[in-house]
């Protein structure tokens, strides 16, 4: 088959799938949800102090979202194994890196797409809700967030998706990821002051490209490319454990 090919079927199995549907949508509305309510609470209260970052404010909700995209990669993938479809799918497609390579390309087009839209819904409504002090599309650090946004959700969902293909189990993979990115990589952080270590934690490095003005040892490219590194290791991983096991 050809690489189109196994991409159209892939996309076919992905938007036959309730769950991943309702887990996708959930990465922009929980996202776009919180980042207006900490527009409209915190942004809102805190406009013009000292240390107000307008732009960090605008996507608040991010944390939240990247949450659900952390399901929708890992049951994107694991949704197969438990089905005992994978089977199936590898007879089609035998070519085990064609297989993945296509798969991987969907769930990560498919981040990105609801991430581009969900980076530009929370900074538009959450500057509209600040006003002024929130700053606009065309200042410092404006579209790279909204961009970078959508990179991050993309990244997040590839680590998730590749790590997933190594365990082979969706509630595996969250049991894993959410706590290491909401409480393990605060605890690290705190320890560490917010500095040294901490800084290469793939959400605290992807997250620098949210800040107007950068802080730590990486900027928000080099930051990017950190959880990239990250996200890569674990595709990599993931390629690794499909190809050498049996199903």
């Amino acid at each position: 088959m050809t690489f189109s090919a196994v991409l159209h079927a892939e996309w076919i199995k992905i938007r036959s799938v309730r769950a991943l549907g309702g887990a996708i949508l959930a990465v922009f509305f929980a996202t776009v949800a919180f980042s207006l309510l900490g527009s409209a609470t915190i942004g809102h209260e805190d406009a013009g102090k000292p240390g107000f970052d307008p732009v960090l404010t605008l996507f608040f909700g991010l944390n939240f979202g990247q949450i659900a995209a952390i399901c929708f990669g890992a049951t994107a993938v694991t949704s197969e194994y438990g089905s005992g479809a994978i089977r199936t799918s590898l007879i089609a497609v035998p070519r085990r890196g064609l297989f993945y390579a296509a798969k991987l390309s969907v769930i990560g087009g498919l981040a990105c797409a609801v991430g581009l839209m969900t980076g530009l819904a929370c900074f538009l409504g959450g500057q509209a809700l600040i006003g002024a002090p929130g700053g606009g599309i065309g200042e410092p650090g404006g579209l790279r967030a909204a961009v970078g946004c959508a990179l991050y959700l993309t990244l997040i969902t590839l680590f998730a998706a590749g790590l997933a293909a190594v365990l082979r189990s969706g509630p595996a993979v969250m049991g894993i990821l959410i706590p290491f990115l909401l409480l393990v990589s605060f605890v690290i952080g705190d320890v560490n002051h917010g500095a040294g270590l901490a800084d290469f934690l793939p959400d605290r490095a992807g997250q620098q490209v949210l800040l107007q003005h950068s802080t730590g040892s990486l900027g928000p490219w080099s930051g990017l490319a950190v959880t990239a590194g990250w996200a890569a290791a674990a595709v990599g991983a993931g390629w690794a454990a499909l190809c050498r096991r049996d199903v």
